[in-house]
């Protein structure tokens, strides 16, 4: 579980400010899952999304997206898992693979968190922020994503990292504007294993 607590230059949290908000948000809990849903619910609902308030800056370390308030879904999933390793909390990074107009092409990457409870093992989270249409919850051992994958070129990504991807530290790092960002949002190539079955022996 180290490498779900570790500390890097994107999941900063040792930096003060997470440091405190974390240590309010533990204040008077024991159980590990209700820590854990006071950091999703701070996040989920204090951090405003880039594209849905239109708001700069692009953020993507943990302290600067919890300085601004602001960030896309990759840049909240980073706070939410800066928050819960100070809490030490084991946390990683999950992503779907959804599209984007909800209606076939052009795709693009989701991301979210998983965080792992004691009584439950590893339970995804999705904090990107709710809104009409949009109903993610902290309900353990169900879970309550921002969003479902309907379509056959959407896909649950069944990975939990450590650290959050290349393409998507990338893309926050390259765009200074919340618009360069939703022009350019990484997505990946699904790659579909074919089962092959002998042939009957004549």
């Amino acid at each position: 579980m180290e490498r779900y607590l570790a500390e890097s230059g994107i999941i900063d949290w040792k930096h003060p400010d997470i440091l405190s908000l974390a240590a309010a948000l533990s204040a008077g809990c024991r159980p590990a899952s209700e820590i854990a849903g006071r950091c999703f619910e701070w996040v989920r609902d204090n951090v405003r999304h880039s594209w849905d308030y239109q708001l700069n800056p692009v953020t993507c370390t943990a302290s600067d997206v919890l300085r601004h308030r602001t960030g896309y879904c990759y840049a909240k999933s980073h706070l939410l898992a800066a928050l819960l390793r100070a809490c030490g909390i084991p946390a990683g990074f999950c992503y779907q693979r959804l599209s984007l107009d909800g209606s076939g092409a052009p795709y693009c990457l989701h991301g979210l968190n998983a965080v792992f409870l004691p009584e439950h093992g590893w339970y995804r989270i999705d904090p990107r922020g709710n809104k009409e249409g949009i109903d993610a919850r902290f309900t353990p051992p169900i879970e309550r994503l921002a969003f479902s994958t309907d379509d056959s070129l959407e896909a649950d990504l069944p990975e939990i990292w450590p650290e959050p991807l290349d393409c998507v530290v990338s893309v926050l790092r390259r765009h200074d504007d919340y618009r360069d960002v939703y022009a350019n949002l990484p997505d990946v190539e699904l790659v579909r294993t074919i089962s092959v079955r002998p042939c009957a022996a004549r």
